[in-house]
């Protein structure tokens, strides 16, 4: 039952778990979200900085709470990219460091290929085929996934400019609420009503590329509608919760449209923004409706963490795939094809 550790630094967590043949022994995060606040979004070198500085300390938390050592460890995984070029840099070049003085196999994965396998950590093996919603700060994807260890990742459809979370930061801007905005709408919205203010479905019409998304321009007609109000007396919750259904009842939309046209009956709902309560409830309402079985992980695995890194080290490895040579180079804006960062080997 090999013992795998995974590093994750793509954003602003540092995040480090250990799995070993499905199951979530021991995890540790850090983050430096509070440092980034006053700015109003992540700082790439603040972060950088910030994962320098928490890497070795996160890797021995999970080490004591996984109750094993060092020599414990038959392999690392470490997010190669996507993300910010200097933060993954740190992330891959400890996990460089650690298999090489531990004398074990790296694996430089993708990070959206970790949202996807974390949830086998609660939930087992995903099936053979299943659509896979992908939404975060910095992507909303629909995907079409087999063995996530062997098969190449099928893009259904990707967002043509802003991410949701992306959105979701941009429009608690214009409200006023803190950052991250994610959290804040989420807090802010259960007092509004998600039907006061009929924003925009983007990419919703009928001859609009059906798995698509785009979330500027409802960032825009949010902005614009709080401009006509500005008044002192903007409905700060109702605009919130109305954003918030418009997001929500986009993706869902389109993620059981994939199901139905593809003929699939599991719907894989991960990302940051699968945290989000009215997202998580739409899903599970329309999948209930759909006959679509909905599988999301746990609100704290939605978002970025060491976890769902080594979950896919723990598939690859089990997989008996090729692992990767301590030359491998981080890619800040790698495409998702596969696990690896660098594709499908036997």
């Amino acid at each position: 039952m090999p013992v795998v550790l995974g590093i994750e630094t793509s954003c602003d967590e540092t995040g480090v778990g250990i799995v070993a043949d499905g199951v979530l022994l021991g995890d540790a995060l850090a983050t430096s979200m509070d440092e980034h606040a006053r700015f109003g979004g992540v700082v790439p070198e603040i972060a950088a900085r910030a994962h320098l500085h928490a890497v070795t300390p996160m890797v021995r938390h999970a080490l004591d709470r996984a109750g094993i050592g060092f020599g414990d460890i038959d392999a690392v995984a470490a997010t190669a990219g996507p993300g910010l070029a200097t933060a993954v840099q740190v992330g891959l070049a400890a996990g460089k460091a650690y298999a090489l003085s531990l004398g074990v196999p790296l694996y430089g994965v993708h990070h959206l290929a970790g949202h996807a396998a974390v949830d086998t950590l609660e939930h087992g093996p995903l099936p053979d085929r299943c659509v896979a919603l992908i939404v975060s700060g910095g992507h909303t994807s629909l995907l079409l996934l087999g063995d996530l260890a062997r098969d190449p990742v099928v893009h259904l459809g990707d967002t043509v400019d802003d991410a949701a979370g992306e959105a979701f930061d941009k429009v608690a801007r214009l409200l006023g609420l803190p950052y991250p905005g994610g959290p804040a709408i989420d807090h802010t919205a259960r007092d509004g009503n998600p039907t006061a203010i009929a924003f925009p479905r983007p990419m919703t019409g009928p001859h609009d590329p059906p798995y698509r998304f785009s979330f500027s321009g409802l960032k825009t007609a949010v902005a614009r509608w709080v401009e006509k109000h500005d008044d002192g007396a903007v409905p700060v919750a109702d605009v919130a919760a109305s954003f918030q259904e418009a997001v929500a009842d986009t993706v869902t939309r389109k993620a059981l449209a994939a199901c139905r046209d593809h003929q699939v009956d599991t719907l894989l709902l991960v990302g940051g923004v699968a945290a989000n309560s009215r997202v998580r409830a739409l899903a599970e309402h329309r999948c209930a409706d759909a006959g679509v079985r909905l599988r999301v992980p746990s609100p704290r695995l939605c978002t970025d963490n060491g976890a769902m890194i080594a979950a896919v080290g723990d598939l690859l490895i089990r997989a008996d795939v090729t692992p990767d040579r301590l030359d491998l180079g981080a890619d800040p804006s790698a495409v998702l094809h596969g696990a690896l960062l660098q594709g499908l080997r036997p």
